[in-house]
């Protein structure tokens, strides 16, 4: 995982909890869990290339 160890992962998670402090861990967590939910599921839709949606409103 990006060459990234066990140790280094630890360091930066102390990093964190550092700089933000523990309390605010589990909001920045479900945010960033639900950004990353609602990119999932606005570029799922997107299977359309533009000219079949081009195609589909001047038939309009």
């Amino acid at each position: 995982m990006f060459g990234l160890g066990v140790t280094e992962l630890g360091i930066i998670l102390v990093i964190v909890v550092v700089l933000f402090g523990s309390s605010r861990l589990p909001e920045i967590g479900r945010g960033l869990g639900e950004a990353i939910t609602g990119f999932k599921k606005s570029t799922s839709g997107l299977t359309e290339t533009d000219d079949e949606l081009k195609d589909k409103t001047e038939k309009k």
